[in-house]
Formats: structure tokens, C-alpha cells, sequence
């Protein structure tokens, strides 16, 4: 009906009604909190819906949690790249550490010019506030976060480190492999994920074949020590005492044959202004969150395998950290 005044069709909006007008708010959160837990397909089935009005309804859902999110004003943020697709498809994830959630999803790769988007969408007034950076050893990511925040301490992240260090441990033990023959060989095959995995995590049959492995190997077990006890640069509450640590540490490699190893050293030597960063107080920041939000994000995708909607996939990526309304 026109209005009498104006003349012009009008359409009441009731409070109570989804953006879906045949569903209540009410039951689009209902939906909403069921798809924080399980599959869009499940869901469907269990309250009798299509694909597409379960996917609607959680993304006006999570969209209503981003909006009574808290204020973006970070202090120490974490930064990483996240492979959304096969082929080198990535994008990138910044995260508040001190908030414990990501806060910006974005780019179109991971080069300088994407991350230079992070620092667009936040602004220069809370640019200026930034503190603290955690991020791996690419280039690009320290490039842009100079150029835009040069007061920013950057830290290189612990695990991304880590990760390094484990490749170079397999890398003896596949130059192992190849310089044994007969049965030796039997100790190291089929041993990768034993020697890589902490021995922590490792089960009494693990531990066993672990403790085999290293009685009959010496350079092996060389190698394995000193991937044990890396760890302990992160202690270190002075530089120099982290710096003392590391040169005992490197000089262990002396005489052991174990070139993978002597260049993770050097990979060391050229970051350590990164590395040696975490060591003062105040940038005792949780550098195990950007990993936590990396598995997060894996199994976001692989409950949401095929699924093409990007936008679906930022919101779940923000929203993942967030109390549910």
C-alpha cells in the first residue's frame, strides 16, 4: 500500500525477523551455533533445510558476532600466510595476540603489496600503537611492517624456527640412509615421524623404536640432541645469555658432519636480531597462537572441503576465536 504522505511503498522491518525474512533471528542463531561445531551438511539434515539456507544463515550469524566484537586496537600482532587452495594460493592471517583472535583475513597472495592491505584497513592512528610483530623469516613481511610501522619490534616466531630445524634433522637421516647399508638400514626405515615427533608424544612402542634408533646411529643421535635442546634459546630472559647459549650450541656442530644442520646455524646467525628480540621482558608475547590459529584454520577447511566462498571462509576464520552469541 503507498503511503498517503509521500506516495511511495513502504516495508516494515520487524526487529525479530533474519535478514532471510522466513526465518526468526532467534532460529537463524540457533543454526548459527550449531554450524560453529558441525558441518554445514549436517546441520541441514538434522533441522530439515537446504545447503544453501544453513550457509545464509551462518554467515548473518557469524556476521553479527563480528559486529559486537570488541574494538580492533592491538598492540602485538601475529602474522602468517595460510595456503587456501592448492597451487600456491595463499592469504594472509593477522592475529591480536593479546586479544587471542585473528582480526584481519585478506590479500591475494603473500607479498608485500597484500600485507600493505592490513595496514590500509587498520589506519594509521592504530598503526602508530603497534608494539610488537611476530611473523616467520619471509622477507616481504618484514619489508612492509618496516616501511608502515618502523617503530614495531619484530619477532621471528618460535616455531616457524623450529620447523627449520626439523627439516635439517631429516635431512641426516636421509643422507643416513643413503650412506648404510643392509642391516642398518632396518633401524632408520620407516622411522621419519619417530625421530621428528617430540618424544613426549611418542607412545612406549615409539619411545622403543626411538631409543633403537639412536643407539645405533651416533650421528643420529647427535643430531637428535641437538634438536632437543634448541629450545632452550627461548628461556633466556638476558641476550647475552641467549647469545652464549647459542655459540655452545653452534660449536657442537664442529667435527660432526652434519652440513644441514651448520646451515640452519647460518640461517640463524643472519635473523638473530629477530630471534634475540623475545628475550627481553616485554616482549614476552604467546608466540604459539599464530600455529594455534593455523590449526584452527586446517580444520575449518578440511569440515568445509569443496566449499569456494571466500568470504565464507574470512568470516569463519574471525569469528573462530569469538564467544558465540
Amino acid at each position: 500500500m503507498a503511503c498517503r504522505r509521500c506516495g511511495k511503498v513502504k516495508t516494515e522491518r520487524l526487529e525479530w525477523l533474519a535478514e532471510n525474512p522466513h526465518f526468526t533471528r532467534r532460529f537463524a542463531c540457533h543454526v548459527g551455533r550449531l554450524c560453529r561445531d558441525m558441518p554445514i551438511k549436517r546441520v541441514a539434515a538434522l533441522l530439515h533445510l537446504t545447503w544453501d539456507q544453513v550457509k545464509d544463515l551462518e554467515k548473518q550469524y557469524m556476521q553479527a558476532i563480528l559486529a559486537k566484537a570488541p574494538a580492533v586496537r592491538p598492540r602485538a600482532i601475529g602474522i602468517d600466510e595460510v595456503a587456501i587452495r592448492k597451487r600456491h594460493t595463499y592469504r594472509i592471517v593477522v592475529s591480536d595476540l593479546e586479544a587471542q583472535r585473528p582480526i584481519w583475513f585478506g590479500g591475494t597472495g603473500r607479498k608485500e603489496e597484500d600485507l600493505d592491505q592490513f595496514f590500509a584497513w587498520l589506519g594509521p592512528v592504530k598503526t602508530v600503537q603497534l608494539e610488537i610483530a611476530v611473523m616467520d623469516m619471509w622477507k616481504a613481511f618484514r619489508n612492509s611492517t618496516t616501511r608502515h610501522a618502523p617503530q614495531v619490534r619484530t619477532i621471528f616466531d618460535k616455531f616457524h624456527i623450529l620447523r627449520h630445524l626439523g627439516e635439517a634433522l631429516d635431512a641426516v637421516r636421509k643422507s643416513e640412509y643413503q650412506r648404510l647399508t643392509g642391516e642398518d638400514r632396518a633401524y632408520i626405515k620407516g622411522q621419519k615421524y619417530t625421530l621428528l615427533s617430540a618424544r613426549a608424544n611418542l607412545d612406549l612402542e615409539g619411545r622403543q623404536a626411538l631409543r633403537k634408533l639412536l643407539k645405533a646411529n651416533r650421528r643420529l643421535q647427535t643430531a637428535y640432541l641437538l634438536r632437543e635442546s634448541f629450545g632452550q634459546l627461548w628461556s633466556y630472559r638476558r641476550e647475552g645469555n641467549a647469545r652464549r647459549f647459542f655459540e655452545h650450541w653452534r660449536a657442537q656442530l664442529k667435527w660432526q658432519r652434519l652440513p644441514s644442520y651448520q646451515k640452519f646455524a647460518a640461517m640463524i646467525e643472519r635473523h638473530w636480531d629477530g630471534i634475540a628480540a623475545y628475550c627481553c621482558p616485554e616482549n614476552k608475547v604467546s608466540l604459539g597462537f599464530v600455529e594455534g590459529v593455523n590449526n584452527k584454520i586446517r580444520v575449518i577447511q578440511r569440515r568445509a572441503y569443496g566449499l569456494r566462498d571466500e568470504e565464507y571462509l574470512r568470516l569463519k576464520i574471525l569469528t573462530a576465536f569469538l564467544p558465540e552469541l
